[in-house]
């Protein structure tokens, strides 16, 4: 196995589960929040900056003035007058680079796909799913009512592709953004990584050639 994948997702589509499940088949890592940690460790930004600006584009200007206040870690003026979301995401996308440059893993979400557009190794999915799987799923989840679940993946997408579209140059969820979408309320979780897998073993066997 040598493939790194990188997933985005549709809030309520299974993605980080389909990503773990990938990960335990091929023997490798998975990163999802565990990217956010790496990436606090190497920045010396604090986490809890991380976790308040996950997958989201923008903040409030006062928001990025006081949380500057607790940044450290890169000695750059540039970087020490840069909005405390881009630096967020400059040391997600430098976590990406080292964690993919450690081996084949699974990483989540976080436009590791762009992150990573420069590795050859790399096979790039999106999952998605129709919107009543999704509702059902994150009711179950977080015991809501449909409707909060309706509103909560609206807002999760809203952000999600916001994200993606401002700091890559392609537009999330667009076929041509990724190697392979799937739809996974069509085959189940299990059906949909055992689709992935077999995907993924073509292209190495593909590659090996």
């Amino acid at each position: 196995m040598k493939t790194i994948i990188t997933i985005g997702r549709q809030f309520g589509s299974a993605g980080r589960e389909v990503g773990e499940k990938l990960a335990a088949n091929f023997g490798i890592k998975c990163y999802d929040k565990e990217l956010l940690q790496r990436a606090a460790k190497d920045s010396g930004l604090c986490p809890e900056i991380f976790e308040n600006h996950d997958e989201k584009p923008t903040s409030s200007f006062l928001y990025n003035l006081v949380m500057d206040t607790y940044s450290f870690g890169y000695n750059a003026s540039s970087f020490v007058d840069m909005p405390i979301s881009h630096k967020v995401f400059l040391a997600q996308f430098d976590a990406i680079k080292k964690i993919a440059e450690e081996g084949p893993c699974v990483i989540v979400g976080r436009c590791a796909d762009y992150a990573l557009s420069d590795f050859k190794n790399c096979v790039h999915l999106f999952i998605h799913a129709d919107l009543d799987s999704r509702i059902k799923r994150i009711s179950e989840k977080y015991n809501l009512e449909p409707d909060k679940a309706r509103e909560m993946i609206a807002k999760k997408d809203k952000q999600r592709s916001n994200y993606y579209n401002y700091y890559s140059s392609k537009k999330w969820g667009h076929a041509d953004s990724y190697h392979l979408s799937v739809d996974s309320s069509l085959l189940g979780v299990d059906g949909t990584v055992q689709l992935i897998t077999q995907f993924i073993e073509d292209y190495e066997k593909r590659n090996q050639s």
